[in-house]
C-alpha cells in the first residue's frame, strides 16, 4: 500500500494558518498595530484604502529591525519573545505566537521597509503569497513601514466573504480604538481613503477616552480604582443614564491587552443591578492588572480570550469596585414605572391609607383662546398638510365605542381618560403621540411630501469617528425625511434644516440613537431603514409624560390615534391604551 501522508508545502501551511489569524482586514490592522507597540513606537500612523481591502499600511517610529530579523519575521513560528515553553506564562507584550506576519504575507502582497537607529541604511522586502520577490538596501527612517496590499488576492473565495466597506471599516475602527485606548501615551493617526478619521495626541487616560469617543463623553464618566493583592482595577464606567442598547462602549483590558470575557461582563452587570432599564447595556473601560503567571492568553489565535487562575475572586473584586464607584459619585437607582397600567382598585374592608388627590389647573380659562391654542397647537406642528386615511370619524369612534362628544381628562399628566359607551379607556399620551407621528412620517416618506424647516442658525452636533462612519451611507435617507446638512467632518456635523415636527434640542440625541441602531444591525436597508428612522423621529418628537394637555389637545390626540392603522400599540410594540367596561367596574365594587 503506498504512503498517503505527506508534509504540506510551507505556502499552503501558511494559507491555512492565515484562516485562524486573518479573518478580515481588521485582523491585519490588529496585528500590525500591536507589533508597532511592541517595537516601542511613540508615534503610529494607520492608513487604509477601501476599508483595508486594497491596502493597509502601518508606519511607526519604533526600534526597527536588522536585515536578518526583517527576513526571519515572515517565517512561521518566528518570535523574539519565547525561548522555552514556560515563557508562554509570563508574556507581557502583544503578539508572540510567530504566526501573524507569515499568515499575512501568505494571502497578500507585502512591502516592508525597516531600519534600526544603529544602521546607516534600511532594508526593503517585497513578498507575494509567501514568496519573496525582492530584497534590497534602501534609505529609510528608524522604525518600520508595513504595507499590506490586495488582501486575499490568491484566495478569491475568502475575499468574496468580506462584507461591505462600511462594515469592514467599522471592524477596523474597533481594533484601532482597542489599541489607542490602552496606549494613551502614544500618538496615533488614522487615515481612510486620504481622509483623517483620528488624530490622537499623547495624553492621560480620561482625555484619550474623550479623544476617541467625542467631547460629550467626559460628563458621562465615573472613575473606578481598586487595588488588591491579586488584582488592580482602574478605568471608567458610564453613568447609568448614558447606557445604550449596544455594547459599543464595553472594554476589558488585562495587562494592557484587550480581552472578551462574558464572565467578567456579568460582574459589571451585577454592579449595575437596579440602575439600568430593561435591555440597556452599561459602558465601561476597565483596565485590569494581574500577575502574568496567573493567566493563560494562548488559548485563542486572536488572543482575545484569557483563562484566569482565580476568576471567582476577580468577579467579586470588580463587582465591589464598581458598586463603590457608583455609590461614591451619588449614582442612585432609577425606578422603572414604565409598565402596563390598569384600573385595579384596592380590595378588602380596609380603606386605603391615603386619599386620592386631583390635580387642578386653577389658572386655566376655557374661554381664553390664546391659552387654549398655545397649549396644544405645538403638538401638531408640521402635521398640517398630512392626509389622514379617508375614513368617517364618527364610524371610527363608534367602532371603538369612544364617545367623542364627551370631555376627556388628564391623569397624572401621563394618561388621558375618555368615556366609552361601555365604560372607560385610558390612553398613554406619549405612546399615542408616537404612533400618530410614526404613521404620518411614513406617509410623508412614501409621498415625498416632507415638511422641513430651514434653520436660521445651524445645529452643530459633536460626532465621534464611529458615528461619522455610520452617518455617511445614511445621509440620503435622512435628507428624504426633512434634514439638510452643511459642513461635515469626523468631529462635527452641521445640520441646516430639520423636520417641522422636531424641536432643536431633540436633534442631537435623535441622530445619535438612529446611528446606534443602524450600527447594531448593518443589514437594515430600504423600507426597514425608513421605518427605523420614522420610529426614532416619533420617539424624539412626541410629547412626554408630564406634559400638561388641555381638553382640545387630549380629544384631538385620541381621535388621531384611532385613525392610525394600529392604534393599540406604539412603534416599539408597547401597549397604548387599556379599557374597562362598566361590568368590570361593577365587579370591582361588588366586593
Amino acid at each position: 500500500m503506498p504512503d498517503i501522508i505527506s508534509l504540506l508545502p510551507d505556502h499552503v501551511a501558511n494559507q491555512i494558518a492565515a484562516g485562524e489569524v486573518v479573518q478580515r482586514p481588521a485582523s491585519v490592522v490588529k496585528e500590525l498595530l500591536e507589533n508597532a507597540i511592541d517595537a516601542g513606537a511613540t508615534s503610529i500612523k494607520l492608513i487604509i484604502k477601501d476599508a483595508g481591502k486594497t491596502m493597509i499600511q502601518v508606519i511607526d517610529n519604533g526600534k526597527g529591525m536588522t536585515t536578518t530579523d526583517a527576513r526571519l519575521c515572515f517565517e512561521r513560528h518566528a518570535t523574539s519573545k519565547i525561548k522555552k515553553a514556560e515563557d508562554l506564562f509570563s508574556i507581557s507584550t502583544k503578539g508572540f505566537r510567530g504566526e501573524a506576519l507569515a499568515s499575512i504575507s501568505a494571502i497578500s502582497q507585502v512591502r516592508m521597509r525597516t531600519k534600526t537607529k544603529n544602521d546607516e541604511v534600511g532594508t526593503e522586502i517585497i513578498i507575494e503569497g509567501s514568496e519573496i520577490k525582492d530584497q534590497q538596501a534602501v534609505a529609510a527612517k528608524t522604525g518600520c513601514s508595513m504595507a499590506v496590499k490586495n488582501l486575499f488576492f490568491n484566495i478569491p473565495a475568502r475575499r468574496n466573504f468580506l462584507k461591505s466597506n462600511n462594515v469592514e471599516q467599522r471592524h477596523i475602527i474597533d481594533e484601532f480604538q482597542r489599541v489607542a485606548l490602552v496606549h494613551h501615551q502614544v500618538r496615533f493617526e488614522f487615515y481612510s481613503n486620504d481622509t483623517i478619521l483620528f488624530q490622537l495626541e499623547p495624553t492621560k487616560l480620561r482625555q484619550r477616552i474623550v479623544q476617541v469617543f467625542g467631547k460629550n463623553t467626559n460628563e458621562k464618566l465615573v472613575p473606578v480604582q481598586e487595588s488588591t493583592d491579586i488584582l488592580n482595577v482602574n478605568g471608567f464606567i458610564f453613568k447609568p443614564e448614558f447606557s445604550k442598547k449596544s455594547r459599543q462602549h464595553q472594554f476589558f483590558f488585562v495587562n494592557d491587552r484587550f480581552i472578551k470575557s462574558p464572565y467578567l461582563h456579568h460582574a459589571v452587570m451585577a454592579a449595575f443591578e437596579g440602575l439600568l432599564a430593561p435591555g440597556m447595556q452599561p459602558g465601561y473601560m476597565l483596565y485590569l492588572t494581574v500577575a502574568t503567571d496567573t493567566i493563560d492568553v494562548n488559548i485563542h489565535p486572536t488572543k482575545t480570550e484569557i483563562k484566569f487562575e482565580d476568576d471567582h475572586s476577580l468577579y467579586a473584586i470588580i463587582r465591589s469596585a464598581l458598586k463603590h464607584s457608583l455609590g461614591q459619585f451619588n449614582v442612585s437607582p432609577v425606578l422603572d414605572f414604565d409598565r402596563n397600567q390598569t384600573f385595579d382598585v384596592p380590595l378588602g374592608n380596609k380603606p386605603p391609607n391615603q386619599s386620592p388627590s386631583i390635580q387642578v389647573d386653577r389658572k386655566f380659562n376655557p374661554f381664553d383662546e390664546k391659552q387654549k391654542e398655545s397649549s396644544w397647537e405645538p403638538l401638531y406642528e408640521g402635521l398640517q398638510n398630512i392626509d389622514l386615511p379617508n375614513r368617517d370619524n364618527e364610524k371610527i369612534f363608534d367602532n371603538n365605542a369612544i364617545e367623542s362628544d364627551l370631555p376627556c381628562f388628564q391623569l397624572q399628566k401621563k394618561y388621558i381618560v375618555a368615556k366609552r359607551s361601555e365604560g372607560l379607556i385610558l390612553v398613554h399620551q406619549q405612546r399615542a403621540h408616537e404612533r400618530v407621528l410614526y404613521d404620518s412620517f411614513l406617509r410623508q416618506f412614501e409621498d415625498r411630501s416632507v415638511p422641513s424647516q430651514v434653520l436660521a442658525f445651524p445645529i452643530q452636533v459633536d460626532m465621534n469617528q464611529q458615528q461619522f462612519a455610520e452617518f455617511s451611507p445614511h445621509q440620503k435617507t435622512l435628507e428624504l425625511m426633512g434634514f439638510s446638512f452643511g459642513n461635515a467632518d469626523a468631529n462635527n456635523l452641521e445640520i441646516t434644516a430639520i423636520h417641522n415636527s422636531l424641536s432643536l434640542d431633540s436633534v442631537p440625541d435623535l441622530l445619535s440613537n438612529f446611528l446606534e441602531e443602524v450600527e447594531n444591525d448593518p443589514s437594515i436597508k430600504g423600507v426597514k431603514l425608513s421605518r427605523l428612522l420614522a420610529k426614532t423621529m416619533a420617539k424624539h418628537g412626541a410629547i412626554r409624560s408630564g406634559a400638561d394637555l388641555h381638553q382640545h389637545a387630549q380629544s384631538r390626540l385620541i381621535k388621531d390615534l384611532f385613525l392610525c392603522d394600529e392604534p393599540s400599540r406604539c412603534p416599539n410594540g408597547k401597549l397604548i391604551f387599556v379599557s374597562m367596561t362598566t361590568k368590570d367596574l361593577e365587579n370591582k365594587l361588588s366586593v
